[in-house]
């Protein structure tokens, strides 16, 4: 009993990982893409460019340790 809700909540929130994933990577291409059309970027908008990146690859970790795969569609 207690086993099929389980592995239901680790569905839902590997389901979850991976919607996160892809949105904190669309974040973080479009700061890369605009602090490389600027000029002059601001200490802040560098600072946010990394931290965007560092959630991206935190999150990307834990879907390669819990064997997730971003599927091509």
């Amino acid at each position: 009993m207690f086993f099929r809700k389980k592995g239901k909540l680790r569905k839902e929130m590997d389901e979850e990982l991976l919607r996160q994933l892809e949105i904190l990577k669309e974040d973080w291409m479009k700061q890369k893409i605009l602090i490389e059309k600027s000029i002059d970027p601001a200490e802040d908008i560098l600072n946010e460019l990394k931290l965007a990146e560092s959630k991206y690859f935190f999150l990307l970790r834990e879907a390669k340790q819990r064997k997730l795969f971003l599927g091509k569609s």
